[in-house]
């Protein structure tokens, strides 16, 4: 039975974004934040040490690892920054590492355009056929939507620091992606979405995440078993076969692992949603309700079983945002098939709200910006001194002429979007979606010198070195965390032992928490800390051994 549609669209709705605008966007999102820049501190700093553990030989292949202590979970998205960093010596290593990441991250804006494309293209999906005609064609429709889904992963705020990470979440991203393209295109391209879902869900499940790579395969079948199209139904051998080389995968790369936290907070969570998932949400909601009748339709059970799956990881996994992640491709396709059935107060408020919120923040920037460098307003240059102690503003002419650029092209955008007579469906996620990247672009030009000194634990490193002598090659750091170890060994070329305890390790120089005792047999040297670091319980005392 044909049930009724609530998407009601004349065919100049339609046009689809144009191409160069789609295609500088992308970049103005994605490039940022590659160059210029040290690895940040904690997951990102950690999987940057596990892949230099290995291009440098540390630490072999098969088992990664930051001063003599092992990778949890496996190897697979170490091997990508690993091989690049391998590959291109002439590059900084950081700057190697993340290349393939931001490839994976167009990846993954390239699956979830084609999955909301395919799926906008079935038959329950299509909007109502006027009397006279002159309604959206299918292809053009489904354009159309498949760059609001575009816009809609782009706006989300909590893709904008995990997506430019190399971390193994944005594998696991990618891979969910991919599955997401592989049930929608199943349809329309057999072949394509086979070797989708067959590649996806191992890869996913050698990511660090085979609960996930299982619980998604598993409601794959069942809707596909359930589903009227022939094509959908022959795809249920290949996500058989998918989950069995997932657990095989898991099984090889050792990523079974028990990380279920009970005891989430309520509070908490609600505002991980609000804030991590914005825009998105709220449009996924609305399209849940205005399509609740279609709720077994292709176009709102694919998407809806790939969002179940990543959301009760984050509930069983104490709130975690990574888990999260996960969940934005299908918010962001769900968040597209919302806008055929916004109201124009709706769409309205969205905009106004972007135009004020993005060009305060863009505000902001700048008047940091000039008091770093000229001293007005006074009080910015103040605040930066005080947060970040020894830290000295550097002037750099590429950044300001990217910086201009992008603020230009959003004065140029909110232009474009208040004028009158703008039809587009995607019209309502087009500055949310340009505010991002003009905020993360500004931040990574503008602000990225202050930032990457309070990110980074480079400077904690470079007040520990000018206390030792030049000829020291090993220092011992048991109890140490990860990220420390990692920039001990990347920023301090030394050779860390993380493992053991001073009383059994060969170094005559070592380091140990500021909390913790001065053991026998060891002189106190000095104690540093970040130059962020408000508390100092974040700095290390530098032991001598006597």
């Amino acid at each position: 039975m044909n049930l009724p549609t609530p998407a009601i669209v004349a065919e100049r709705g339609a046009v689809r974004l144009p191409r160069l605008a789609l295609i500088l966007l992308c970049a103005a999102y994605l490039l940022p934040g590659i160059f210029g820049r040290a690895p940040w501190r904690n997951a990102d700093l950690t999987a940057f040490g596990f892949m230099t553990s290995i291009a440098q030989g540390r630490a072999p292949w098969w088992q990664p690892a930051i001063a003599g202590i092992p990778a949890e979970g496996g190897p697979l998205p170490y091997w990508l920054g690993a091989l690049s960093i391998k590959a291109l010596p002439f590059l900084d290593a950081p700057v190697a590492a993340r290349l393939p990441y931001a490839l994976v991250l167009a990846g993954v804006f390239i699956a979830v355009w084609y999955a909301c494309f395919h799926l906008a293209r079935t038959e329950a999906a299509q909007p109502v056929a006027f009397a006279f005609g002159g309604e959206a064609h299918a292809v053009d429709y489904a354009r159309a939507l498949a760059d609001g889904a575009l816009l809609a992963l782009m706006a989300s705020l909590g893709l904008l620091q995990l997506g430019h990470e190399t971390t193994p979440e944005l594998l696991q991203l990618l891979s969910v992606s991919v599955y997401l393209y592989g049930l929608a295109a199943a349809p329309f391209r057999p072949d394509r979405s086979r070797m989708a879902v067959l590649l996806s869900l191992p890869v996913l499940a050698a990511s660090d995440a085979p609960t996930v790579a299982c619980g998604l395969g598993a409601l794959g079948l069942l809707l596909n078993h359930r589903s009227s199209y022939d094509e959908a139904k022959n795809q249920r051998v290949w996500l058989l076969g998918a989950l069995t080389l997932a657990v095989l995968s898991a099984w090889a790369f050792k990523g079974w692992a028990w990380r279920v936290h009970a005891g989430v907070d309520l509070g908490s969570l609600l505002s991980l949603l609000t804030w991590f998932c914005w825009p998105s949400l709220p449009l996924a909601l609305w399209t849940l309700w205005r399509w609740r009748r279609h709720g077994l339709r292709r176009h709102i059970s694919v998407p809806a079983i790939a969002l179940l799956v990543p959301v009760m990881a984050c509930l069983t996994m104490d709130g975690s945002d990574r888990a999260l992640l996960l969940a934005l491709p299908s918010l962001a396709i769900l968040a597209a098939f919302a806008l055929p059935t916004l109201s124009r107060g709706f769409a309205a408020a969205v905009d106004w709200f972007s135009v004020f919120f993005f060009s305060a923040a863009a505000l902001f920037f700048w008047l940091y910006y000039l008091s770093m460098h000229t001293g007005w307003p006074p009080r910015p240059l103040a605040n930066l001194r005080r947060l970040a102690e020894g830290f000295e503003p550097q002037f750099s002419l590429v950044a300001l002429v990217f910086a201009i650029g992008a603020t230009a092209a959003w004065l140029a955008l909110v232009r474009w979007r208040t004028a009158r007579h703008r039809h587009a469906l995607w019209k309502s996620l087009a500055l949310p979606a340009g505010g991002v990247a003009l905020g993360w672009l500004l931040v990574m030009s503008l602000l990225l010198p202050p930032l990457d000194y309070a990110r980074s634990l480079a400077p904690l490193v470079s007040r520990l070195q000018a206390r030792m002598p030049p000829d020291v090659a090993c220092l011992a750091a048991p109890g140490q965390s990860l990220p420390t170890l990692a920039a001990l060994e990347w920023h301090g070329r030394w050779s860390v032992q993380g493992r053991g305890s001073l009383d059994t390790t060969s170094c005559s120089y070592g380091v140990i928490g500021t909390s913790q005792p001065t053991p026998h047999g060891w002189q106190v040297l000095a104690q540093v800390k970040r130059p962020t670091d408000r508390s100092g319980n974040a700095g290390l005392v530098l032991l001598r051994r006597q």
